[in-house]
């Protein structure tokens, strides 16, 4: 299965964040296993409920502080997603800054065009900029966390967008 991109498959998607998480010293079970079902609930039918009863409590409340209410418009649902990632643990942002890097190199690689390619390039930049306070401000105890948010800066600059500061 690929990818909105239709370039990208859901397993090399989700095996660059946990890649990311494990680069990060992440080694939490939980949190390693909610990056594998991060979007689950958003892209296919599967339940909270169903995530809770076969991964437990804290999977499945990581995996739905990370997706979005479908049920809403899409403006709607991406003021809410804005809300919801300043609100998440630092467990659920640490997932989301994996995430939204390797969504910037699926972005990098894909065939969109220039304007969907901006586009989606802003949007990234608004989660960024709703999990980052937290993130910088225990950089100290996660160094990789700086050099992730480099990263996403060169390719964030070179879609015309501003640099996130660290």
């Amino acid at each position: 299965m690929t990818r909105k991109d239709a370039t990208t498959t859901y397993f090399e998607h989700l095996s660059g964040v946990v890649t990311r998480l494990k680069n990060l010293g992440i080694t939490d079970e939980d949190v390693m296993c909610a990056a594998w079902l991060h979007d689950t609930i958003e892209d296919t039918k599967t339940t909270f409920d169903e995530i809770e009863q076969r991964f437990g409590d804290k999977v499945a409340v990581l995996v739905l502080s990370l997706s979005k209410d479908r049920s809403l418009s899409k403006a709607k649902q991406e003021e809410q997603y804005v809300k919801q990632l300043k609100e998440a643990s630092f467990n659920a942002k640490l997932i989301k800054l994996c995430d939204i890097s390797a969504n910037l190199k699926d972005i990098k690689n894909s065939t969109l065009s220039k304007t969907k390619k901006v586009k989606t390039v802003r949007k990234i930049v608004r989660y960024l900029n709703a999990i980052k306070p937290r993130l910088v401000n225990n950089k100290d105890q996660i160094p990789g966390i700086t050099s992730l948010i480099n990263g996403i800066n060169e390719v964030v600059v070179s879609h015309g967008q501003r640099p996130i500061k660290v």
